[in-house]
């Protein structure tokens, strides 16, 4: 059988880092020619000839049969081979590992999640993902040695230029901890790394819509609150990877004091500790039937509690609010949210379309002009989705001399 790391071991020119190219997007979603085309970089021609020869040679193959690979309509898939990708989401209070074949639907992963998080500490989580990691390729019928590539999703800001934590570096994390190095080690190959919405955003613009839009943004709300900017098949990091980092917005310049060290950002109002903090206060100190957590604070309010209801209503308002600036100022196709605080679903999507539509230029979040703002479909593995999806393509940049 065709092993993977032999499609994608060193180019011998131009012509193979195309190709090479070519079969990373293939490995990350089967498509139809066109869009391999557009997600590669690569012209339409450069794409069709090197379906055929590869084809030919066993390599691809198309899901109308092989005499069909040139159909433009036809998905081209890669031929049974071996090799496996793999994702890693590190949020503050749990892990989820994804591992899929690379001949294989993105939606045919193994999944691992557990409640631990990085608020237990690196050291003590890195044995815990090690494990996870081995055990969800297992499951995908391969083994370690055949993976070929992984990335990392953090809740942080990453330095695109170096790959490591912007400073300044805020809590749970520290500025000496380096994960994606230590999970190389483990893994012996390259492993990347970004910030979590930014993978997010790159998971909903490939694997979260049939058609393609030009411009995407995934808004990631559980602790905190941060977004990912898709332009194309471009993500969007800014020149310090501190792009879209919303969550730390002035929104009321008499708040609370932030992490970050700023006064009234957006993170203090709808980030989780702060509408837990609303639902005790309205409980006057008493401590029974009082969510613990966001998805506990959630499932009361999806039971009609008037507390837990009006406290993500009002999440949801705020966060309107604040994407309506970012709306004026990059003007999106699509608004996908994710991350914990979306699961409280309409309780949270039709306050903020309320004030989108009433903070944004109209224009601008327009539905009849195409305008959308959804729940993510990928949920709760769309981070780690994006973390595969950056894994692989670490391949090329990797090959091109990129760090």
């Amino acid at each position: 059988m065709i092993e993977a790391r032999e499609l994608l071991g060193p180019a011998g020119g131009a012509r193979d880092a195309n190709r090479r190219r070519m079969l990373i997007e293939i490995m990350i979603k089967a498509d139809r020619q066109s869009r391999i085309a557009r997600r590669s970089g690569l012209s339409q021609a450069s794409v069709s000839t090197a379906v055929q020869e590869l084809a030919e040679q066993g390599v691809l193959e198309s899901d109308r049969g092989q005499e069909k690979v040139r159909g433009r309509s036809a998905q081209v898939r890669l031929a049974p081979i071996r090799g496996v990708a793999v994702g890693i989401d590190i949020s503050h209070d749990h892990v989820t590992v994804v591992a899929r074949r690379v001949d294989q639907r993105y939606d045919h992963v193994s999944v691992q999640q557990r409640s631990d998080g990085a608020n237990r500490g690196l050291g003590r989580l890195m044995p815990i993902i090690k494990t996870m990691i081995a055990e969800a390729v297992e499951e995908t019928g391969q083994t370690l040695d055949d993976v070929v590539s992984a990335g990392v999703s953090v809740p942080r800001m990453i330095d695109p230029r170096t790959g490591r934590f912007t400073t300044p570096v805020l809590l749970p994390w520290r500025e000496d901890e380096q994960p994606a190095d230590e999970l190389a080690r483990y893994l012996g190959i390259h492993v990347a790394i970004d910030n979590d919405a930014n993978l997010g955003a790159m998971a909903e613009q490939i694997y979260g819509m049939d058609e393609p839009a030009e411009t995407v943004v995934y808004v990631k709300a559980t602790n905190g609150v941060g977004v990912g900017i898709m332009i194309g098949d471009m993500l969007y990091r800014g020149h310090r990877g501190m792009a879209g980092e919303i969550g730390h917005l002035t929104i009321d310049r008499e708040g609370d004091v932030c992490e970050c060290g700023g006064r009234g950002c957006l993170d203090t109002i709808v980030g989780s500790g702060s509408l837990l903090a609303e639902v005790r206060t309205s409980h006057r100190g008493s401590t029974t039937d009082v969510p613990v957590s966001l998805p506990s604070l959630i499932e009361k309010a999806h039971a009609r509690d008037a507390v837990c209801m009006r406290v993500l209503q009002d999440a949801g308002r705020t966060l309107g609010i604040a994407l309506a600036q970012l709306c004026n100022l990059i003007n999106p196709r699509i608004i996908v949210l994710g991350g914990e605080l979306a699961t409280g679903k309409e309780l949270v999507l039709e306050p903020c379309r309320q004030e989108l539509q009433r903070y944004a230029l109209t224009g601008a979040v327009n539905h009849r002009e195409g305008f959308l703002l959804r729940l993510s479909q990928l949920s709760p593995y769309t981070e780690a989705h994006g973390a595969l999806i950056l894994g692989l393509r670490s391949c090329q940049l990797e090959e091109s001399g990129v760090e």
